[in-house]
Protein backbone atom coordinates (compact mmCIF):
# COMPACT_ATOMS: atom_id res chain seq x y z
CA UNK A 1 0.00 0.00 0.00
CA UNK A 2 1.49 3.57 -1.29
CA UNK A 3 0.81 6.66 0.91
CA UNK A 4 -1.46 7.54 -1.54
CA UNK A 5 -3.42 4.85 -1.29
CA UNK A 6 -4.38 4.98 2.60
CA UNK A 7 -7.10 7.05 4.05
CA UNK A 8 -7.24 10.28 5.05
CA UNK A 9 -5.83 11.82 7.54
CA UNK A 10 -7.26 11.80 10.64
CA UNK A 11 -8.23 14.88 12.21
CA UNK A 12 -5.79 16.23 14.98
CA UNK A 13 -8.35 15.31 17.99
CA UNK A 14 -9.28 11.96 17.06
CA UNK A 15 -5.60 11.14 15.79
CA UNK A 16 -4.26 12.02 19.53
CA UNK A 17 -7.76 9.54 20.91
CA UNK A 18 -7.67 6.51 18.77
CA UNK A 19 -3.76 6.10 18.90
CA UNK A 20 -2.51 2.41 20.02
CA UNK A 21 0.75 1.39 20.11
CA UNK A 22 0.52 -1.38 17.06
CA UNK A 23 1.29 -5.43 18.24
CA UNK A 24 4.07 -5.77 15.34
CA UNK A 25 5.23 -3.33 11.86
CA UNK A 26 5.65 -4.17 8.62
CA UNK A 27 6.22 -2.49 5.32
CA UNK A 28 6.09 -0.17 3.98
CA UNK A 29 7.17 2.27 5.78
CA UNK A 30 6.28 6.31 5.78
CA UNK A 31 7.20 7.40 2.16
CA UNK A 32 9.51 10.70 2.16
CA UNK A 33 6.58 12.99 2.09
CA UNK A 34 5.15 11.31 4.91
CA UNK A 35 8.18 11.57 7.05
CA UNK A 36 8.63 15.03 5.76
CA UNK A 37 4.94 15.94 7.28
CA UNK A 38 5.93 13.66 10.60
CA UNK A 39 8.97 15.93 11.42
CA UNK A 40 7.26 19.05 10.24
CA UNK A 41 4.18 18.33 13.00
CA UNK A 42 7.61 17.10 15.09
CA UNK A 43 9.14 20.47 14.85
CA UNK A 44 5.95 22.31 16.40
CA UNK A 45 6.21 20.91 19.64
CA UNK A 46 6.10 22.80 22.83
CA UNK A 47 10.02 24.75 22.89
CA UNK A 48 11.18 27.12 25.70
CA UNK A 49 13.67 29.58 24.40
CA UNK A 50 12.93 28.40 21.16
CA UNK A 51 16.61 26.35 21.39
CA UNK A 52 14.84 23.42 18.65
CA UNK A 53 17.05 20.77 20.69
CA UNK A 54 15.77 18.02 18.74
CA UNK A 55 17.63 15.81 16.40
CA UNK A 56 15.80 12.60 14.45
CA UNK A 57 18.33 10.01 13.47
CA UNK A 58 16.35 8.25 10.81
CA UNK A 59 17.59 4.93 10.50
CA UNK A 60 16.36 2.20 7.88
CA UNK A 61 17.50 -0.55 5.32
CA UNK A 62 20.67 -2.20 5.92
CA UNK A 63 21.47 0.66 8.36
CA UNK A 64 18.80 -1.11 10.82
CA UNK A 65 21.20 -4.42 11.08
CA UNK A 66 24.25 -1.85 11.57
CA UNK A 67 22.42 0.00 14.57
CA UNK A 68 21.48 -3.86 15.76
CA UNK A 69 25.57 -4.36 15.99
CA UNK A 70 25.98 -1.09 17.56
CA UNK A 71 23.51 -2.26 20.37
CA UNK A 72 25.17 -5.04 20.66
CA UNK A 73 28.78 -4.09 21.03
CA UNK A 74 27.46 -2.12 23.52
CA UNK A 75 25.39 -4.71 25.87
CA UNK A 76 28.65 -6.84 25.53
CA UNK A 77 30.56 -3.88 27.44
CA UNK A 78 27.55 -3.02 29.99
CA UNK A 79 27.69 -6.78 30.60
CA UNK A 80 30.72 -8.67 29.85
CA UNK A 81 29.13 -12.11 30.44
CA UNK A 82 25.33 -11.59 28.91
CA UNK A 83 23.91 -14.31 27.31
CA UNK A 84 24.30 -15.36 23.41
CA UNK A 85 20.22 -14.96 23.39
CA UNK A 86 20.22 -11.59 24.88
CA UNK A 87 22.76 -10.37 22.33
CA UNK A 88 20.40 -11.75 19.56
CA UNK A 89 17.34 -9.82 21.01
CA UNK A 90 19.41 -6.98 21.12
CA UNK A 91 20.94 -7.28 17.67
CA UNK A 92 17.05 -8.11 16.33
CA UNK A 93 15.32 -4.74 18.05
CA UNK A 94 16.14 -2.45 14.97
CA UNK A 95 14.94 -4.72 12.71
CA UNK A 96 11.08 -5.14 14.78
CA UNK A 97 10.21 -2.12 11.93
CA UNK A 98 10.97 -0.71 8.47
CA UNK A 99 11.88 1.91 9.72
CA UNK A 100 13.50 3.35 13.33
CA UNK A 101 13.68 7.59 13.77
CA UNK A 102 16.07 8.05 16.69
CA UNK A 103 15.16 10.85 18.70
CA UNK A 104 17.24 12.54 21.09
CA UNK A 105 17.93 16.56 22.92
CA UNK A 106 20.95 17.89 21.38
CA UNK A 107 21.51 19.25 25.33
CA UNK A 108 22.78 22.45 25.22
CA UNK A 109 24.11 25.09 28.37
CA UNK A 110 21.39 27.90 28.52
CA UNK A 111 20.46 30.05 31.97
CA UNK A 112 16.96 29.77 31.38
CA UNK A 113 15.91 26.50 29.51
CA UNK A 114 17.40 23.99 32.11
CA UNK A 115 18.40 20.17 30.43
CA UNK A 116 15.38 18.94 31.49
CA UNK A 117 13.04 21.46 29.43
CA UNK A 118 15.34 20.57 26.27
CA UNK A 119 14.54 16.65 27.08
CA UNK A 120 10.74 17.52 27.45
CA UNK A 121 10.54 19.10 24.51
CA UNK A 122 12.50 16.51 22.53
CA UNK A 123 9.89 14.14 24.16
CA UNK A 124 6.88 16.23 22.58
CA UNK A 125 8.78 15.96 19.52
CA UNK A 126 8.45 12.38 19.47
CA UNK A 127 5.01 12.15 20.23
CA UNK A 128 4.22 14.37 17.85
CA UNK A 129 5.93 11.96 14.99
CA UNK A 130 3.53 8.71 16.81
CA UNK A 131 0.69 11.17 16.68
CA UNK A 132 1.48 12.37 12.56
CA UNK A 133 2.05 8.71 11.48
CA UNK A 134 -0.97 7.34 13.05
CA UNK A 135 -2.89 10.69 11.89
CA UNK A 136 -1.71 9.06 8.32
CA UNK A 137 -2.52 5.44 8.72
CA UNK A 138 0.93 4.42 9.60
CA UNK A 139 1.81 2.57 13.27
CA UNK A 140 4.29 3.41 15.80
CA UNK A 141 5.95 2.77 19.00
CA UNK A 142 8.61 4.37 21.44
CA UNK A 143 10.84 2.28 22.97
CA UNK A 144 14.39 3.18 25.23
CA UNK A 145 15.60 0.76 27.44
CA UNK A 146 19.66 0.85 28.41
CA UNK A 147 20.81 1.10 24.96
CA UNK A 148 18.68 5.19 25.26
CA UNK A 149 21.22 5.81 28.06
CA UNK A 150 24.50 4.28 26.59
CA UNK A 151 27.24 6.09 25.86
CA UNK A 152 28.94 4.38 23.17
CA UNK A 153 25.66 4.21 21.19
CA UNK A 154 25.07 7.82 21.87
CA UNK A 155 28.58 7.85 20.06
CA UNK A 156 27.61 5.81 17.26
CA UNK A 157 25.04 8.52 16.58
CA UNK A 158 26.81 11.24 16.35
CA UNK A 159 25.45 12.22 19.49
CA UNK A 160 27.59 13.61 22.44
CA UNK A 161 27.80 11.82 26.12
CA UNK A 162 25.50 14.91 27.44
CA UNK A 163 22.92 14.86 24.56
CA UNK A 164 19.81 12.63 25.79
CA UNK A 165 18.04 9.73 23.35
CA UNK A 166 14.43 10.34 24.36
CA UNK A 167 13.53 7.50 22.32
CA UNK A 168 13.51 5.06 19.63
CA UNK A 169 10.38 5.78 17.35
CA UNK A 170 9.65 2.26 15.40
CA UNK A 171 7.42 3.12 12.21
CA UNK A 172 5.90 1.32 9.79
CA UNK A 173 2.53 -0.59 8.47
CA UNK A 174 0.54 -2.32 11.38
CA UNK A 175 0.48 -6.15 10.82
CA UNK A 176 -2.85 -6.54 12.07
CA UNK A 177 -5.69 -4.17 12.73
CA UNK A 178 -5.29 -2.39 16.37
CA UNK A 179 -8.15 -3.20 18.53
CA UNK A 180 -9.34 0.33 19.81
CA UNK A 181 -8.88 0.83 23.15
CA UNK A 182 -12.01 1.50 25.50
CA UNK A 183 -12.27 5.34 26.06
CA UNK A 184 -10.25 6.87 28.62
CA UNK A 185 -11.40 8.35 31.44
CA UNK A 186 -9.62 11.30 32.25
CA UNK A 187 -11.39 12.01 35.90
CA UNK A 188 -8.96 10.57 38.47
CA UNK A 189 -6.18 12.11 37.16
CA UNK A 190 -7.34 15.90 37.51
CA UNK A 191 -8.24 18.33 40.34
CA UNK A 192 -9.19 21.64 40.08
CA UNK A 193 -6.86 23.55 42.75
CA UNK A 194 -8.07 26.24 44.75
CA UNK A 195 -5.26 27.25 46.93
CA UNK A 196 -2.52 25.53 49.26
CA UNK A 197 -3.08 22.84 50.59
CA UNK A 198 -4.00 21.58 54.12
CA UNK A 199 -0.89 21.02 56.16
CA UNK A 200 -3.19 19.73 59.21
CA UNK A 201 -3.05 16.21 60.31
Amino acid sequence: MTGAERTPPLDAIEALTTRVSPAGLVPPAPDASALDRMFRAAVRAPDHGRLRPWRFIVVDGAARETLGDVLTDALRVRDPNVADAALAKERAKPLRAPLVVVVAAKIRDHRGVPPVEQIVAAGAAAQNILVAAHALGYGGFWRTGAAAYDEQVKRALGLAVEDAIVGFIYLGTPSVASSPLPPADPAPYVTHWTGPASTET
